[in-house]
C-alpha cells in the first residue's frame, strides 16, 4: 500500500511530470527523423552528431553560454555543412570519421585548456530525463510541430528523395535544399535528445521506433505514423516502468524500444515486398531506400 502511495506521490513532482511531457513530445517528432535516417541510409551521421554535441557542450562550458544551446548550434551547422557530401554514401561516410575525430579532439582540448571539469560535459552524453528544463521541452515541442508538418507538406518530395535521388531531381525536387533541411533536422534531433536519454542512447527516441515501424508498415506514410505510435507507447511505458522500479529511465527506454524492434522482426513478414507508395512517389519504392 505504501509502495503504491509513494508511486503516486512521485508523479506529483514537477521534474517527473516535465520529463514525461518531454518524452511524449519527443515521440511525436523524433521517430519521423529516424525514418529519414533509415531512408537516406545515413546512420553514421547520428554518431558524428554525438561527438559534435560534446564539442558544443565544451565550448558552452568554456564561454559560460548554455551548453545545450551551443550543442544545438554546433550540430545544426555541421548538418548543413554535410549537404554537399550527401550526394554519395562514400563521401558522407568518409566525412563522418573525420568529423568525429576532430570533434572529440577539439572537445577534449577545450576542456583541458579551460580547466573545466570534463565530468559535467560527459554527464550530458548520458542524459537525465529528470533534469529536463523548460527550454528543452520547448525545443522538443517545436520539433514535434515542425517535423510532422514538414513530412505532411513535403511527403511526395521526401518519398522521391528516399526512393532515388536522381529520380527526385528529374521530377523537379530541389534535392540539395531538401537534403539540407533533412540533415539539419537529423542533427538538431540528436542534440535535442541529449537531455532526455543522452547522446549515447538517443537511438531509443529516433532509430529504434523507426526500425520497428519499417517491419510493420507498407508505405512511407504508414511507416512514419507507426514509428510515432511505437515511440509514444515505448516512451510512456518505459518511463513509467523506470519510475516504478526506481531505475534510470534512459537505459530502460532503450531496452524496451529494442525489445519491441526485435519482437516485430520475429513476426512473419506479411507485407508485399516493397512499399506501394503511389500516393507519395508515383512508383513502387523498395523497402530499402538508399540515397543514391
Amino acid at each position: 500500500m505504501n509502495s503504491a502511495a509513494n508511486f503516486m506521490d512521485v508523479w506529483q513532482l514537477a521534474p517527473v511530470q516535465r520529463g514525461l511531457f518531454a518524452l511524449v513530445l519527443g515521440a511525436v517528432g523524433l521517430p519521423i527523423v529516424g525514418v529519414v535516417i533509415i531512408g537516406l541510409d545515413i546512420m553514421p551521421v547520428r554518431f558524428a552528431m554525438m561527438h559534435v554535441a560534446l564539442l558544443g557542450i565544451a565550448v558552452g562550458m568554456l564561454t559560460g553560454l548554455d551548453p545545450m544551446l551551443c550543442a544545438l548550434v554546433a550540430c545544426g551547422g555541421s548538418g548543413a555543412a554535410l549537404t554537399p557530401l550527401a550526394r554519395s554514401r562514400t563521401g558522407l561516410s568518409g566525412a563522418m570519421g573525420l568529423l568525429m575525430s576532430l570533434s572529440i579532439a577539439g572537445a577534449l582540448l577545450v576542456l583541458s585548456i579551460s580547466g573545466v571539469n570534463a565530468n559535467g560535459a560527459f554527464e550530458l552524453l548520458w542524459g537525465s530525463i529528470l533534469a529536463t528544463r523548460t527550454p528543452d521541452v520547448v525545443l522538443l515541442g517545436v520539433l514535434a510541430a515542425v517535423v510532422p508538418l514538414l513530412f505532411v507538406l513535403r511527403r511526395r518530395q521526401i518519398g522521391l528523395l528516399l526512393h532515388d535521388r536522381e529520380l527526385a531531381a528529374c521530377s523537379g525536387v530541389r534535392v540539395d535544399r531538401l537534403t539540407l533541411i533533412l540533415l539539419v533536422l537529423v542533427a538538431i534531433a540528436v542534440a535535442a535528445g541529449i537531455r532526455l536519454t543522452g547522446a549515447l542512447l538517443v537511438d531509443a527516441l529516433t532509430l529504434l521506433p523507426a526500425l520497428a515501424a519499417r517491419r510493420l508498415a507498407n508505405s512511407l506514410t504508414t511507416m512514419a505514423i507507426t514509428a510515432v505510435a511505437v515511440g509514444v507507447v515505448v516512451n510512456i511505458a518505459g518511463f513509467t516502468l523506470a519510475v516504478a522500479l526506481d531505475l534510470p529511465p534512459g537505459p530502460v527506454l532503450v531496452l524496451l524500444a529494442g525489445a519491441v524492434a526485435l519482437v516485430v522482426h520475429v513476426i512473419p513478414d506479411w507485407r508485399r515486398r516493397g512499399w506501394p507508395s503511389s500516393d507519395e512517389t508515383g512508383s513502387r519504392a523498395p523497402r530499402s531506400v538508399p540515397l543514391h
